[in-house]
């Protein structure tokens, strides 16, 4: 079976940083751990980044969210420490779901695609609709205990909206 998992924007500043949580910091074991499982069998494995400049709160986004983060070249841009992101491929993404992204995974011919990371209730969500609307008939999947919303709240909500869409939800303990 030829498997892909994408790990959601593990990024310091959604972990420790301008908008960090408690919750995206108690994932992180699981995310390396689903990370590690993906890298022994050999399947593959990409990992995106929320990608920003320092102009960001002149865009769109950054007037509804003015917070600045994941700006490029930053601390708080990169990967969170421990998550081995070597031999993988890191996609950058300026916006919450990549359509080039999707167009990428489309042309690997994948049977099965796995997302886990941040946040569930916005690019978890985004990707995994995008992906799913590009690729119907392939198996699309998150891990609820590899993900963490902004509120528990609209992490559940999210979870069960991608159920709704026929995304596989593997619900947390």
């Amino acid at each position: 079976m030829n498997r892909l998992l994408i790990v959601v924007d593990m990024q310091n500043d959604f972990i420790t940083g301008s908008l960090g949580s408690a919750h995206a910091e108690r994932i992180l074991p699981f995310v390396k751990a689903k990370v590690e499982e993906y890298r022994q069998r050999g399947d593959a494995i990409i990992f995106t980044r929320d990608t920003h400049s320092a102009g960001y709160l002149d865009t769109q986004e950054g007037r509804h969210l003015p917070v600045p983060h994941c700006i490029a070249g930053t601390e708080g841009h990169k990967i969170a420490d421990g998550l081995d992101a070597a031999g993988c491929q890191v996609f950058d993404k300026p916006s919450f779901g990549s359509l080039d992204l999707a167009a990428q995974v489309a042309a690997g011919g994948f049977d099965e695609i796995e997302l886990c990371g941040l946040c569930t209730d916005i690019c978890v969500v985004s990707n995994a609709l995008i992906l799913k609307a590009q690729l119907p008939e392939t198996a699309v999947k998150v891990d609820a205990a590899c993900c963490a919303g902004v509120t528990e709240e609209s992490h559940r909500a999210a979870l069960l909206t991608m159920k709704m869409c026929q995304v596989d939800v593997a619900w947390e303990g």
